[in-house]
């Protein structure tokens, strides 16, 4: 899957010029919490809502309210953006966008295409993503599992839910507990519960949670 699939778009965008009051009020009718800093068609900057408050009066500060107000209204978003801004394009693996966003802990990245600015993805779209993965909007038996790391053990896993009746909604693969073993999560239906577990405990190293969901 690429970011192109999942991003948001038609993008909003801001410009440097932009009093960060103005900005802030922006978010909150948008619904957004960041936004790409443009100008005359160039991507300049990003600013997000934490940048924003991080360059507000404190709340116990000695300023009057109309001292603060006077002062917000001549910040601008150029003074509180990020100018050295990461990006991606549309056929970055949404993987790869994660990890950029994780590593660098910032909750948006824009999406470029031959310099301009087209969308944006955001920790919004990939917990979107995320609850289709886990298959979370739908019911049926969630498993997490342990199974050693071998060749073909995920195989005979899929093989004998599936000969017993069971349809997979999601399946995922994690880390294990150590190396010699990894940990899947999947959900499934046409099976009950308790056949599942009957079935799937020969094959797996060990069952560590079984839920109806």
């Amino acid at each position: 899957m690429l970011v192109g699939e999942r991003m948001s778009k038609p993008v909003i965008t801001i410009t440097p010029e932009t009093p960060i009051v103005e900005a802030m009020n922006r978010m909150k009718i948008e619904h957004v919490r960041q936004f790409p800093v443009v100008k005359n068609g160039k991507l300049v900057g990003f600013v997000s809502d934490k940048d924003i408050l991080n360059a507000s009066p404190s709340p116990v500060s000695t300023l009057s309210i109309w001292e603060m107000n006077y002062l917000l209204s001549k910040i601008t978003v150029s003074e509180v953006m990020l100018k050295n801004v990461l990006t991606v394009t549309e056929d970055t693996p949404i993987e790869q966008a994660a990890r950029i966003m994780a590593d660098n802990k910032i909750s948006g990245l824009p999406v470029m295409r031959n310099g301009g600015v087209v969308g944006i993805i955001t920790e919004t779209d990939l917990f979107k993503l995320f609850l289709e993965l886990t298959g979370a909007r739908e019911l049926g038996i969630r498993v997490t599992v342990l199974v050693n790391d071998k060749p073909g053990e995920l195989a005979k896993l899929t093989k004998t839910v599936s000969e017993t009746g069971g349809d997979f909604i999601a399946f995922g693969l994690f880390t294990g507990l150590d190396t010699t073993n990894k940990m899947v999560t999947f959900k499934v239906t046409g099976i009950s519960q308790d056949e599942l577990k009957k079935v799937i405990t020969p094959v797996v190293k060990q069952i560590i949670d079984i839920r109806s969901i």
